[in-house]
């Protein structure tokens, strides 16, 4: 019994993989540079926004220790092998478009990609920053401030973010990840809408008051 449970305790969490993950994206985006160079600011932009996207979501952790008890779950070697292959590689994808695309960036284009990873990321921040600092000072569900415009808000502001990548490496091919990435926070969502439900009686009520995902809209 006491093996088992130290078994248990040595498992890899999802949190683990993810954190593992977004490291190798950062040297997949570091080797674009070296292999391709730099023949624009196409690339520069590429690079400063992925590459701070993937550098805060690891601070982060660090400035909100409770951030590391979301992805908590034991994973196995092949689901780990899965998530790096998947976050890894593949959310590095449009940094490959963009460092191979020869066309020079557009003013429009930076004008669309700015905004969009601007206010991704400061609602992302902001509703993490607000869920947090509300249960430690013991709140139950949170449903006001950022939360009253989505029961998502931060899937939301996520979901921003990687459009804009895809928007600044200029192809279509690109937007597979932000796609992949709505699917996946979908999954994510319904999971979250079952475990709420039986956790706060008033959570029916903030699903007839509220918005699934984009705010005023669905």
């Amino acid at each position: 019994m006491q093996n088992t449970a130290n078994v248990e305790k040595s498992r890899v969490t999802a949190l683990t993989a993810i954190n593992t993950a977004k490291i190798l994206t950062i040297v997949c985006l570091v080797a674009f540079a070296v292999v391709f160079g730099i023949q624009d600011f196409r690339q520069i932009i590429y690079l400063c926004l992925h590459i701070s996207y993937c550098l805060w979501w690891l601070v982060e952790q660090w400035f909100y220790p409770q951030r590391r008890q979301i992805f908590n779950e034991p994973m196995g070697v092949s689901r780990f092998i899965l998530v790096l292959f998947f976050v890894g590689f593949l959310y590095a994808l449009p940094g490959y478009l963009a460092f191979t695309n020869p066309v020079p960036l557009s003013m429009t284009t930076t004008a669309v990609a700015l905004p969009l990873y601007t206010f991704g990321t400061l609602i992302n921040a902001t509703a993490d920053v607000q869920k947090l600092s509300a249960k430690q000072y013991g709140a139950g569900l949170v449903r006001d401030g950022i939360w009253r415009f989505s029961r998502n808000i931060n899937y939301f502001g996520d979901l921003l973010r990687y459009l804009s990548f895809s928007v600044v490496a200029g192809s279509p091919w690109a937007y597979f990840v932000p796609v992949a990435v709505l699917f996946t926070s979908l999954q994510r969502m319904s999971q979250k809408d079952q475990s709420m439900s039986a956790k706060y009686p008033d959570y029916a009520e903030y699903q007839q008051s509220s918005v699934r995902l984009i705010p005023f809209i669905w």
